[in-house]
């Protein structure tokens, strides 16, 4: 009788995303998904366009007034979104 190398399902998922180099892209678009969680929906309203670039994330805000609020907690959202994610994905968020 042979004995196998058995895996889930899951292990074989990420192992292939990794060789292919997907797994980056794919943690950083989740962490563009979770800002509208971790924001909450009175900033997801006021946000356009989300986009990350050199692991930093770049978010519009629409409302100067907001803005400058998510400006003071911004170390709080980089925690929260890293968290969300479940990895360290984003060293920085940019407002504009």
């Amino acid at each position: 009788m042979f004995k196998r190398e058995v895996q889930t399902v899951a292990d074989i998922l990420a192992k292939c995303l990794r060789e292919g180099g997907l797994e980056t892209p794919l943690m950083q678009r989740r962490a563009i998904e979770a800002w509208e969680k971790v924001a909450g929906p009175i900033a997801t309203r006021y946000t356009g366009e989300k986009f990350i670039k050199n692991q930093t994330l770049f978010v519009k805000i629409l409302n100067p007034a907001l803005r400058s609020n998510l400006s003071m907690s911004k170390s709080q959202l980089l925690a929260n979104i890293n968290a969300e994610v479940g990895c360290r994905v984003i060293v920085d968020i940019r407002f504009y």
